[in-house]
């Protein structure tokens, strides 16, 4: 692979990271989006985009913890139910043609209605019921190991909807929530015996950690509620663009 190519994907990635990161997320719908445009084999992106979201989420992870923006008693049963469906997801590849447009028109309109609530950042937590927090945890699941990312850029937005969590604890739940299904969605894809791991991966790692680790410690330290949806706003916006892009 062209080195020159390699040296401006990962900066592009540094940037995604960066940005992605300060609300929680992991930025694989821009990572595929970015290989895509600079010509990366299908069979090599989704490998990379998952590698790349573990080690950024795990980075926002680690510092959404400390800075206490985090609420262990929604995340796991989410988790425990999204990480076996990630896993089988994995196994799976769908045409873009069929569910892109879909999920980008999904996108935009959750960046809309967080636009138009953006300056409400407190709303009364509401507790969820089980059956339906099993049924998001396994749906999220199943569709982040399909398309090859951590389910973040949906579980945000989702979250705030159903106000099931405070602002500022949407994106260390999303960070954490990113990190276990991207790493089940990579074992499901090795063990398919599909794809291979491009040139570039390790500059790429680095640059994904080094955003993550920048983007992180603002969005962890200095956001507030309204900014918080502003910013993912944003980022839903971008992703939801990249899906009718990327077609």
């Amino acid at each position: 692979m062209d080195p020159v190519v390699i040296f401006l994907l990962g900066v592009v990635i540094f940037f995604v990271a960066l940005l992605y990161s300060a609300v929680g997320h992991g930025g694989a719908s821009s990572y595929l989006a970015a290989m895509a445009l600079f010509g990366l084999a299908p069979e090599a992106m989704k490998p990379a985009a998952l590698t790349l979201n573990i080690l950024a989420a795990s980075i926002s992870t680690v510092r959404y913890l400390r800075a206490r923006r985090f609420c262990r008693a929604l995340f796991w049963p989410l988790a425990l139910v999204s990480v076996p469906f990630a896993f089988m997801g994995g196994f799976f590849t769908l045409p873009a043609i069929y569910y892109k447009p879909l999920i980008g028109a999904v996108l935009i309109y959750a960046a809309a209605h967080l636009l138009m609530n953006a300056r409400r950042a407190e709303y009364p937590v509401r507790v969820p019921m089980k059956p339906l927090l099993i049924l998001c945890g396994a749906g999220l699941g199943f569709f982040s190991g399909l398309m090859g990312i951590g389910g973040g850029i949906f579980l945000s937005p989702l979250l705030i909807a159903l106000r099931w969590a405070p602002v500022q604890q949407v994106s260390g739940i999303a960070a954490a929530f990113i990190l276990v299904n991207s790493s089940a969605g990579l074992m499901g894809f090795a063990a398919s015996g599909g794809g291979h791991f491009p040139d570039g991966l390790a500059w790429w790692a680095l640059a994904a950690m080094s955003g993550s680790y920048v983007g992180s410690g603002y969005g962890s330290q200095r956001l507030a509620g309204p900014m918080i949806k502003r910013l993912l706003a944003v980022v839903l916006v971008l992703a939801g663009l990249k899906m009718f892009v990327t077609l």
